[in-house]
């Protein structure tokens, strides 16, 4: 009977109102860092391609468009 699986599906959460606002946001309070590392680590992966890329004989500036300038009247 121990190695029994059982099936539980919730149907229903009872919670105060305000502590359901309170928790959304410290919620949201605790992504705002979380956001800032993922920009950190895509930035600093994104610079490593950046890096290498040379290396691996891959030409990116042709991928980053020049504005070309308009001629003066």
């Amino acid at each position: 009977m121990e190695n029994e699986i059982q099936n539980i599906v919730i149907t229903d959460i009872k919670m105060p109102f305000l502590s359901m606002v309170f928790f959304m946001v410290k919620w949201t309070l605790a992504a705002i860092p979380a956001f800032i590392i993922i920009g950190i680590i895509f930035g600093a992966l994104g610079m490593g391609i950046m890096m290498l890329a040379p290396m691996l004989g891959l030409d990116l500036g042709s991928l980053i468009p020049i504005p070309q300038q308009l001629p003066e009247n």
